[in-house]
């Protein structure tokens, strides 16, 4: 029963820990932008999604619409390297939050003995 009290604890903690890392956090859609501001509607409305995407901290969502995006033959050799960019770019800070969600997981379980009754 304690144990498992320990496990919701750590769930508990890796849940806030996550919610803290909604943010924008050093993704720069503007190179982005620019390079759609003239496609045609459809590819403009799918560079418009991954936007919103990332300005709402969707990291998951933003990743999908820009594979669906690179997949589209009517793109430029400019919009291919920005979504390779941009890509590189939300998979980096995804990983870097991961990464420290880890942390302060690993952190909560090392403490969790500690806090137990004797």
């Amino acid at each position: 029963m304690k144990t498992t009290r320990w496990i919701h604890s750590a769930i508990m903690a890796l849940t806030l820990a996550m919610s803290g890392c909604n943010k924008q956090g050093g993704v720069d859609t503007a190179l982005f932008e620019k390079s759609f501001k003239s496609a045609e509607a459809t590819v403009q409305t799918s560079a418009d999604k991954v936007v919103t995407a990332i300005k709402s901290a969707d990291y998951s969502g933003a990743l999908a619409e820009l594979q669906t995006l690179a997949s589209n033959a009517k793109l430029t050799e400019e919009q291919q390297q920005v979504i390779k960019d941009l890509t590189t770019q939300v998979e980096k800070l995804v990983a870097d939050a991961a990464s420290k969600v880890a942390g302060e997981a690993g952190l909560a379980v090392k403490d969790a003995p500690a806090a137990l009754p004797k």
